[in-house]
């Protein structure tokens, strides 16, 4: 057993006798395990059933809804229940109560896990159930591991389970947790590698999003939306929100990227293959104006005030190393991955180039696994070959990025 327990024939001794009124002997149990009995029992838990809280249908949807791990489900999706078809186990998102927010991954494990009301909208505390490895993560506060007889209710023990606490990365407090439950692979030492690597990325995802929302308020700047999908769009100083044409996206993008500003010719063939004409580029100036004040100087073209963009949130997350916040940001596309003025795609493509050599250099499993599961990076060689690499024997994702990378090889040598 990975999690430094004791046999699961001498745990169940040591259980056993613990109901009987007996203290486990030292090395029996561990203690931290130990000690979760006597609390267990000191509250009342019946170890003969399971019994958990539930909350009103309606109200636990809005309450889900709105909380804010709500916000990195795609992400733990994608790092980790996509993997989990076919291996015996479920992942589950708990609230900082313990209440079970999402129960996801292979599907016969979660019928199965009906059986003891592991289930959304159920409490899986220490102080409802008993031991248990979410409801345990979140009483000490660290990640820990839960194998068969370690838990304290009897139809819990055909189950382990491997958690860790999530906290809000503002302030520390704790939002929740992250769990997985099911049969041998749950038990296994990379199941909380896996866990604790996930809920690593969670919390860098958060603390990305909450910077996100800080610059345009913070600032004050008139801010350029594009990687969203739909229309361009721009929020002026004032608050004002609008949206833009892709040209004039294009033309402020570039603006921007140019402080310096850029002639009549240049600003043209950076905006089309065939160059616009001297006067249509005027033209499309002159729009820009009218809708958004005097905001490009001419002779050359350029901006009179800075302005913020969501690209710029991209560039500084790639500078920071903020890998799955670049990815997420940019992943979307947009504007970017959709224009055709080759000007912009230029500023796609270095953008791209430096967010792939920071991968690369920086060996993180979590921002690896996001970008090979992404468009921009499902066809990355090296990205899938380091991946194999870095992942521990026996992670579920290994052989995959090893397959993965000798297709790949393949194709690329014919």
């Amino acid at each position: 057993m990975g999690n430094g327990a004791a046999s699961p024939t001498r745990v169940r001794r040591a259980y056993e006798a613990f109901l009987s009124g007996i203290r486990p002997p030292e090395g029996s149990v561990r203690s931290l395990v130990r000690e979760s009995w006597i609390r267990s029992r000191a509250v009342g838990i019946d170890p003969v059933t399971v019994s958990t809280e539930g909350d009103d249908d309606a109200d636990f949807r809005s309450y889900r809804a709105a909380h804010r791990l709500s916000t990195v489900r795609p992400l733990i999706q994608s790092l980790l229940v996509d993997d989990l078809d076919g291996t015996g186990a479920v992942v589950a998102v708990g609230d900082a109560r313990g209440r079970l927010l999402w129960v996801d991954g292979d599907r016969s494990a979660r019928t199965k896990a009906t059986g003891i009301n592991f289930v959304e909208g159920s409490v899986w505390s220490e102080t409802v159930v008993g031991t248990n490895a979410p409801g345990l993560a979140l009483a000490i506060d660290r990640s820990v591991q839960v194998v068969g007889p370690e838990h304290f209710a009897g139809p819990v023990q055909r189950w382990n389970c491997s958690a860790a606490p999530i906290h809000d990365p503002q302030t520390g407090g704790l939002l929740g947790v992250l769990d997985i439950t099911g049969g041998h692979v749950a038990s296994t030492p990379f199941a909380l590698t896996t866990v604790r690597s996930v809920v690593a990325a969670v919390e860098r995802e958060l603390a990305a999003t909450a910077v996100d929302l800080a610059p345009a308020a913070a600032s004050g700047k008139p801010r350029l939306t594009v990687l969203d999908d739909g229309h361009p769009r721009w929020v002026g100083a004032d608050g004002t929100d609008r949206p833009l044409t892709r040209r004039h996206a294009e033309i402020l993008l570039l603006l921007q990227a140019y402080p310096r500003g850029l002639t009549t010719e240049q600003l043209a063939g950076m905006l089309a293959d065939d160059e616009l004409g001297a006067v249509t580029v005027r033209a499309e100036i002159s729009r820009l104006r009218r809708g958004l004040g005097d905001l490009v100087e001419s002779r050359p073209y350029r901006l009179t005030s800075d302005i913020e963009s969501d690209v710029d949130d991209a560039r500084r997350h790639i500078e920071k190393g903020e890998l799955i916040a670049a990815i997420r940001g940019l992943g979307r596309g947009g504007l970017l991955a959709e224009s055709l003025a080759p000007g912009i795609a230029e500023l796609y493509d270095e953008l791209l180039v430096d967010l792939r050599s920071h991968l690369v250099a920086a060996c993180d499993e979590a921002a690896l696994e996001m970008w090979v599961s992404s468009p921009l990076g499902r066809d990355d060689l090296t990205a899938w070959a380091q991946l194999a690499r870095i992942l521990p024997p026996g992670h579920a994702g290994r052989a995959r990025a090893a397959g993965r990378a000798r297709l790949l090889d393949r194709r690329l040598s014919r």
